[in-house]
């Protein structure tokens, strides 16, 4: 059984440039994953962490108590740690600049989106956290500018998240291959549990809101009738799977194929998920596994970043179940 700790050691030799700082920033994860995991599972036996915290964020959407702890928990871990020369979160208006000695000269920033899914919390559905890191642009020594933040996908030097669901685990890729790791609270420890994860070329599974169908563009209308339709050789009708977590959705399509797809809408014609805290990470750990990530028309991992809370519509899993979506939205729009 290997753990976290001796897979991240093995692996330090394929990024001699990184000097043990990569390593450390993701030790500093593992140990946000181990107290939001803790205070998840007590949830139901506290008003602390329940509920709606009363304030908003800033896309205008309130915040659940549990974001704001998971943002203040991901934050200082990496204070205390100093690997990291910035940190951006889908729960706060601008990045933090981690002005000391150490922070000044730091290579990585992180950007986060703490909970996903955090709505779900207070009737004990499945949530996550997703984390993004780049080796920052601007030069060593000087504070992090915006520009060290609002950089494509393609490049992220790692990127993962952590599913809290029937287990607890810990999903990573630093751009050779993907990994997971399920934690046994017995021992205090993430153990590999799923090794070089492939999501599979084709699946049964499309994820999507269907509650919102008529406010959808006719490419992703069309795309659904497709996936309802009954057709032997290739499998469908479909299943219709959607848990409203993004980690959640993701997490089961990669390990049993399928396509998950947040397209824009009347409501949110730019798309509703973040480019920089859910789209890149989430498409990095597509390609990684064989899969695709797409706005529709357009691998998500080449879009430049105009801003941090920048939206964009998701079509993301099963390589030819992408491949067809795309077909419908250049057909249909």
């Amino acid at each position: 059984m290997k753990t976290l700790g001796q897979f991240i050691i093995e692996k330090q030799a394929e990024y001699p440039n990184a000097k043990g700082e990569l390593s450390g920033i993701l030790s500093s994860i593992r140990l946000v994953a181990k107290v939001i995991h803790r205070d998840i599972n007590k949830a139901g036996l506290t008003n602390n962490i329940i509920g709606n915290s009363g304030v908003e964020n800033v896309q205008g959407e309130a915040q659940m108590k549990l974001d704001l702890f998971a943002h203040n928990t991901m934050k200082q871990a990496l204070i205390a740690r100093e690997e990291v020369a910035g940190f951006a979160s889908e729960e706060e208006e601008n990045f933090v600049a981690f002005d000391t000695e150490r922070g000044r000269n730091a290579k990585y920033v992180i950007l986060t989106d703490p909970l996903d899914g955090s709505s779900n919390i207070d009737v004990n559905v499945a949530v996550g956290t997703i984390f993004s890191i780049y080796r920052r642009i601007s030069p060593i020594g000087t504070p992090v500018t915006l520009e060290d933040f609002l950089q494509p996908g393609n490049r992220q030097v790692a990127a993962g998240y952590i599913v809290y669901g029937s287990s607890t685990m810990l999903v990573y890729t630093t751009g050779n291959g993907v990994n997971g790791f399920t934690y046994d609270p017995s021992l205090g420890v993430f153990c590999l549990s799923h090794e070089n994860i492939q999501i599979p070329h084709s699946g049964k599974i499309y994820s999507i809101n269907e509650g919102q169908y008529l406010k959808f563009p006719l490419g992703v209308k069309k795309y659904i009738k497709y996936c309802q339709e009954e057709d032997k050789t290739t499998g469908r009708p479909y299943t219709s799977r959607y848990i409203g977590s993004l980690v959640s959705d993701f997490h089961r399509n990669m390990l049993k194929g399928g396509i998950y797809i947040y397209p824009s809408a009347t409501t949110y014609p730019k798309g509703k998920l973040r480019l920089l805290y859910e789209g890149n990470p989430m498409a990095f750990l597509a390609e990684q596994a064989g899969g695709i990530a797409s706005d529709g028309y357009h691998r998500i991992l080449d879009i430049q970043p105009a801003e941090l809370h920048q939206r964009i519509p998701l079509f993301i899993g099963s390589k030819d179940m992408v491949e067809k979506a795309q077909d419908f939205m250049r057909e249909f729009g």
